[in-house]
């Protein structure tokens, strides 16, 4: 475990400021040029990939919660990627990329099927090109299981995630306290609306209460998330779906960054250096906020910590 390099901008003291300042004021970037691939998975639904950068080494990103290729994150990983010199290849969970997905089932953060037949179909495709990963929030949490899952089979060169909730149960009950309901607020809104859309097309469900009715993340995933995707409610799919159990089995250099003012998130729910695989690294800052990390004297000359420190690791393994 690390004390990272971080230095946090002074003038976004805390950490609300630190996570919503790149959501709410980061200056809009140049768009990257995209390619999009509708991916198709083996029980007849699809995922969207978004495609940056013409050659080298493949990235792939995956997002959080109800991100998209669209989340500030996304867009200045996606960047530092190109900038390196290798390719970005952003995945989309189901039903993520603006349009909704075939099935009645969705994404959450235990599923590691969809993410390893992306994996599997690149390198059937380009079976001597190298590849990592970056997954934030709920996508790293995704990226995490599935290292542990595979282990010394894991097709990729290493990893890095971001902010993640290594215990779901945890972080859910974080979301009940003071400030942090504001973003539980906003993520189900989210929620709401993208599933509102989505089940008129699947109107033979009748077990799903009115969307209306869910005013917590626990309740979302004890009516939705868990029977949705087979578990017996929402403490079971907590259980079997944390990525804290897993690190001990992970077999490639693996980056995670974590601030300990992450108001997603609890004290008790960092992983301790003994639970950690000997190839991974635990870098944990004082402050950062949630995927926040912003730095830079002024804010009109903001700094994006993540898309320095990420690339300079996966460096060392491209």
């Amino acid at each position: 475990m690390n004390e990272s390099v971080f230095k946090p901008a002074w003038w976004l003291p805390g950490p609300h400021l630190q996570t919503l300042w790149p959501t709410l004021c980061r200056k809009r970037q140049k768009r990257i040029a995209l390619t999009r691939e509708r991916f198709e998975l083996s029980d007849g639904d699809f995922l969207d990939l978004d495609w940056a950068g013409k050659e080298g080494p493949i990235v792939l990103i995956l997002h959080g919660l109800e991100g998209s290729v669209r989340s500030p994150y996304a867009q200045g990983m996606l960047a530092a990627v190109v900038k390196n010199g290798w390719r970005g290849l952003f995945m989309h969970f189901r039903g993520c990329s603006g349009e909704p997905n075939r099935l009645a089932r969705g994404y959450h953060s235990g599923e590691t099927e969809d993410l390893a037949q992306v994996v599997h179909a690149i390198r059937r495709r380009e079976p001597e090109v190298p590849m990592a990963a970056i997954g934030f929030s709920l996508g790293g949490n995704v990226l995490l299981k599935w290292l542990g899952e595979t282990g010394q089979a894991n097709p990729l060169r290493a990893a890095t995630a971001v902010s993640v909730p290594f215990e779901l149960n945890k972080a859910v009950k974080r979301f009940q306290r003071g400030f942090s309901q504001i973003y539980q607020w906003h993520l189900l809104k989210c929620l709401r609306k993208r599933l509102t859309k989505k089940f008129r097309q699947h109107q033979a469900l009748p077990f799903f209460p009115t969307l209306a009715n869910l005013k917590t993340i626990w309740e979302f995933d004890e009516k939705i998330t868990a029977p949705l995707h087979g578990f017996a409610g929402a403490e079971e799919y907590y259980s079997l779906c944390s990525s804290r159990q897993y690190l001990s089995k992970i077999r490639i250099p693996t980056l995670l960054v974590h601030a300990q003012d992450d108001p997603f998130m609890t004290q008790d729910l960092i992983p301790e250096q003994e639970e950690l695989a000997e190839q991974v690294k635990l870098e944990l800052t004082p402050t950062g906020g949630h995927v926040g990390f912003v730095s830079g004297r002024f804010p009109w000359r903001s700094e994006y910590w993540l898309e320095k420190r990420v690339p300079a690791f996966l460096k060392t393994y491209l």
